[in-house]
């Protein structure tokens, strides 16, 4: 998801958008483990589009 859509959603929305990404990294993380992750290049991809959602949080708390 881009920037300027993650910054058009509302504080809930962005919420619940980061809750869903930190229970898909888990899930990422418990498959590289058991060795069942084929594509491991998705844990990177994960980990900056929740670095993304909280940037918009952070952007939306500061009220640009």
């Amino acid at each position: 998801m881009e920037m300027k859509e993650l910054l058009a959603k509302d504080v809930i929305g962005l919420n619940n958008e980061l809750t869903e990404l930190l229970k898909a990294q888990f899930k990422l993380r418990m498959q590289k483990g058991t060795q069942q992750l084929q594509d491991t290049s998705q844990l990177g991809k994960t980990k900056k589009e929740i670095a993304r959602v909280k940037t918009a949080l952070t952007l939306k708390a500061a009220g640009k």
